[in-house]
């Protein structure tokens, strides 16, 4: 079977034929405020801002956490990314002391979008779409670039000159004060965290994963001392042509991430799943970034409630669905996780309900899924009763 990176890779070269804003080789407008650092041949990397070709306030272009709780449409949102330009340029990402690389730090720090000018050595061109990160529009090599002063975010900034305080204690310290995650994961990649000696650019895919892991790990520390829950639950969400399932169930913690890519090619029904118990999963998930920005979501909630319990999330991408980041999954599962909760006695049960609002049978979910399959084996239910029961 195909590997979901494969897949993917398939999934998101069918979008490059999306148009984005045209632009000349120079351009005046605001940053959202927004910055791209790239990953390949760290640790010299393309790193730079991004800017719309408008001015005033851009900001709902780079918040994720507006969009799914704000309804926003598909359309809309990549309408937002689309419009935004990326600038760029070679730097080591350890040289946090040149000019350029300070002026990427001031737009990850500040409060409001940023007015900029820039000239770049070419006419940006193309479209970047990506599983991992949101997209945006035309990209092109920078030769002057400059902004106005920034008013910085005063929780960001205490963290920026507190030379001694370890990254992943800033990280958590600002996501315990309700600073948007995007907002975190933007000032961590460029550098503004952390004790001073360690302190470095982190491409804009790794720093969004590596935010969810330390948010992550600090709550699930908090959820293993809560009570486990005492009955089986399901909160729901739909949105993007995606739905959601998360499945609670009277455990201690473990967890299980399943997707399904539905015919959003062609005819195509691939499921991929990946787990973990109640340790830590040793290595990084085949099935990448969302893996971990699932399980930040779910895990956020039960630290909120004050409860423990085995979680296992369903997920079913249908025709129409476009990759525009790891933030789809996140804010999905957050909804889903404010929802009224559905109660049930057992798995059965809950798995016959799910098979109601899901369009692929739930046997397939349970083929795929090792957590999911031991939890039925162990309450002594045969795959049979769910061929004809919740198919």
């Amino acid at each position: 079977m195909i590997g979901k990176g494969a897949y993917l890779k398939q999934l998101t070269a069918s979008t490059q034929q999306m148009r984005s804003v045209e632009v000349g080789k120079e351009m005046e407008g605001s940053s959202p405020p927004s910055v791209f650092i790239g990953s390949w041949n760290y640790p010299n990397v393309y790193a730079g801002p991004m800017i719309a070709p408008q001015h005033g306030d851009t900001a709902i272009m780079d918040l994720p956490e507006s969009w799914i709780a704000g309804n926003h449409t598909q359309e809309e949102i990549i309408g937002y990314r689309l419009n935004l330009v990326r600038g760029k340029s070679m730097v080591n990402a350890g040289d946090l002391g040149s000019r350029y690389v300070e002026k990427l730090q001031e737009i990850s720090l500040s409060s409001s979008s940023i007015e900029s000018e820039v000239a770049f050595s070419s006419i940006p061109t193309g479209t970047t779409f990506s599983e991992e990160h949101t997209p945006f529009g035309p990209s092109a090599g920078i030769e002057r670039f400059e902004i106005e002063s920034a008013r910085y975010d005063h929780k960001l900034e205490k963290v920026f000159y507190d030379t001694d305080l370890r990254s992943a204690e800033a990280v958590i310290s600002l996501h315990q004060q309700a600073v948007p995650f995007s907002s975190i994961q933007k000032a961590f990649s460029v550098g503004t965290m952390g004790v001073e000696r360690n302190r470095h650019l982190v491409p804009t895919r790794w720093s969004i994963t590596a935010c969810d892991t330390m948010i992550g790990d600090r709550l699930l520390n908090d959820v293993k001392k809560n009570p486990v829950i005492d009955t089986f639950r399901i909160c729901q969400f739909s949105s993007l042509h995606n739905n959601y399932a998360v499945i609670l169930m009277p455990t201690s913690w473990q967890y299980e991430w399943s997707e399904a890519f539905l015919k959003v090619l062609g005819n195509e029904e691939l499921v991929f799943s990946d787990h973990e118990g109640y340790k830590k999963k040793s290595g990084y998930s085949h099935l990448g970034g969302c893996y971990y920005s699932c399980k930040m979501a779910v895990l956020e909630a039960l630290s909120r409630q004050q409860e423990q319990a085995g979680a296992i999330i369903l997920r079913e991408a249908h025709r129409g669905y476009v990759p525009m980041g790891v933030f789809n999954v996140r804010e999905n599962v957050r909804s889903a996780m404010q929802q009224p909760a559905q109660e049930f006695e057992d798995i059965r049960s809950a798995l016959q309900s799910l098979s109601e609002t899901f369009t692929l049978p739930m046997t397939r979910f349970i083929e795929e899924g090792a957590l999911l399959r031991e939890s039925i084996r162990q309450r002594q239910c045969r795959l049979s009763d769910f061929s004809s029961a919740v198919n």
